[in-house]
């Protein structure tokens, strides 16, 4: 909820100064901190939202369950049914949704900033292609276990490794950077088709899920390690949101203001790293959501800075929405929530891609 932070040492004298439409929130005797009152508005309407669609798609399903019936079985109480239905079967596909959805757009966001494009997003870059077919091939190996979401981060940083050595000096910069990405991931979707290929269907079938985005039936414990790194990294952005904000502008202007630019990327980089590796390791690829989350949140801040948290809600947002339409539209069949997110993020890129217009996001 803190568009722009600042750190400096707690004083009576300037407690009540603050620059118009911010506020200054004290955090023990030493440090306070700027915050932005629209930004806090502006999230506080996403958790609302957040929270209904939460609500909504726990009680969508097979057997409808009224609101009150939903957060009475959150609360443990009320029929049993709706507790198990609830609890045991809908709420860990929600969370996987909330947590992969948080992750993949805020680590878009970050990819975004750094190469100063709204199209360098870790799917496009090929960080999502290459921990897939890490994950992929330790299950082609070892069999399904706490192996693929390792091999996905294995895979997601040296992907990024990749391509900011192809770039040469252009580091992030550029479109040297989006078009060694590009080729990166196709080399690793070509690999885990070849990999695929070669083991038995029934191997092939338990791999299957990591290759097109899906949620259904995630691991309990996959999904919390993603939920404590997703919640970790979010905190990260918010300390380091000050440094962040400098990354639009020009490596001259950024060390004449005083700071390290290969620091402030380094930090921006492991934290897309583990984001989007975990992510995939939960869900797999889904596509677009790291470009659509970051797009929906600029919007909503009327491009004032970087708004890291409003990309983590929209990006959560999105995908729970994303997953309630592929498991109703075509009821009893169900769409995997990477199919669902293409159809939809497809023509949304293809309209950025086309569309004429003098502002920009970054």
């Amino acid at each position: 909820m803190i568009n722009h932070r600042l750190f400096m040492p707690h004083n009576s004298a300037n407690s009540d100064i603050a620059p118009n439409g911010y506020r200054i929130l004290s955090i023990g005797p030493y440090v306070e901190v700027l915050i932005e009152k629209q930004a806090l508005v502006r999230n506080a309407w996403l958790l609302l939202a957040l929270l209904l669609a939460g609500i909504t798609t726990l009680g969508i399903g097979s057997m409808p369950i009224w609101p009150k019936d939903v957060i009475a079985a959150l609360l443990g109480q009320g029929n049993p049914m709706h507790q198990f239905i609830v609890q045991d079967l809908r709420l860990p596909r929600l969370l996987a949704a909330l947590f992969t959805g948080a992750a993949f757009s805020l680590a878009g966001c970050l990819m975004q900033t750094m190469a100063r494009n709204r199209l360098a997003t870790p799917g496009i870059i090929g960080i999502d292609n290459a921990a897939m077919a890490f994950a992929v091939s330790s299950i082609v190996g070892t069999g399904i276990s706490l192996a693929p979401s390792v091999m996905a981060l294995a895979g997601a940083a040296t992907a990024t490794a990749l391509a900011f050595g192809l770039a040469g000096g252009s580091g992030t910069r550029g479109y040297r950077f989006i078009v060694a990405g590009i080729g990166i991931g196709a080399i690793a979707g070509a690999v885990t088709q070849l990999l695929l290929s070669q083991v038995s269907i029934d191997v092939a079938n338990s791999a299957y899920p990591w290759t097109v985005g899906s949620l259904s039936a995630r691991d309990a414990l996959m999904v919390n390690i993603l939920g404590v790194g997703t919640a970790i990294c979010l905190i990260a952005c918010v300390v380091f949101s000050t440094q962040f904000a400098l990354m639009p502008f020009s490596d001259q202007v950024i060390t004449g203001l005083g700071a390290n630019i290969k620091h402030i990327r380094i930090i921006a980089l492991v934290l897309c790293i583990t984001l989007t590796g975990l992510a995939v390791a939960v869900a797999g690829p889904v596509g677009l959501v790291a470009l659509v989350g970051p797009e929906i949140a600029r919007v909503f801040a009327r491009y004032r800075g970087i708004p890291l948290v409003s990309s983590a809600l929209t990006g959560a947002l999105v995908m729970i929405l994303a997953d309630l339409l592929g498991r109703t539209i075509l009821s009893p069949i169900e769409l995997p929530v990477g199919i669902v997110t293409a159809v939809v993020g497809g023509p949304y890129l293809i309209w950025i891609l086309v569309r004429r217009t003098s502002r920009t996001s970054l």
